[in-house]
């Protein structure tokens, strides 16, 4: 039986293909096209990839158990269309944003230190690197971690002067070694840093 053609969709169908970007473009926020493999859809595809991270995490920490965890993932979820709207912001317009409110600040960046100082008192920090994996959820975080690493790399060619993008990754990935540092359950496996470095 043939397939009906792309160009016979439903009446009122709302289609998630626009065939724009088959160019190898994508449209910025506000206007604009550029390079899909640029600075700015680099950077807030990796952010798009940490929350969705996040996401994971928080889909394994359900239940009671964790739900003060789930909570703060959601609001870190709910921040990084913040960071992914400026970062998807034709540069002109960013004032367009500011009016709204819609980018990240450094009073964000304070929050995220604040969950810090909370949860870091809720465990002895290990002494040593601490080999990911204990348990599920701790290995999710770990691995938003990795990749908001990766996100605050990129930022640092797409953030404009005085953004707060990078501030706010940085002490998000913080944050997330800690999350993941609080859910690890029962005694860590940790290496040392040998003091040969040829052992």
């Amino acid at each position: 039986m043939a397939q009906d053609s792309p160009d016979t969709a439903p009446e009122g169908a709302r289609r998630v293909y626009t065939r724009g970007g088959d160019d190898g473009s994508t449209g910025l926020l506000y206007g604009g096209r550029v390079a899909k493999d640029s600075a700015q859809p680099t950077a807030y595809g990796d952010v798009d990839e940490l929350q969705a991270c996040i996401g994971l995490a928080r889909a394994a920490a359900g239940g009671e158990a964790r739900a003060d965890l789930a909570d703060v993932l959601l609001g870190l979820e709910r921040d990084l269309w913040v960071v992914m709207a400026e970062l998807a912001c034709n540069p002109e317009k960013l004032s367009r944003l500011d009016e709204a409110d819609g980018r990240p600040t450094i009073a964000m960046v304070e929050r995220l230190e604040a969950l810090i100082d909370t949860v870091s008192a809720r465990f002895d920090p290990p002494t040593e690197f601490v080999v990911p994996g204990q348990n599920e959820v701790a290995a999710r975080l770990d691995l938003a971690r990795s990749v908001c690493r990766r996100a605050e790399r990129a930022s640092l060619s797409a953030a404009v002067d005085g953004s707060a993008v990078v501030p706010y990754l940085n002490r998000l990935s913080d944050l997330l070694w800690t999350l993941a540092r609080w859910q690890d359950d029962g005694p860590l496996v940790t290496r040392s840093v040998p003091s040969d470095p040829t052992t």
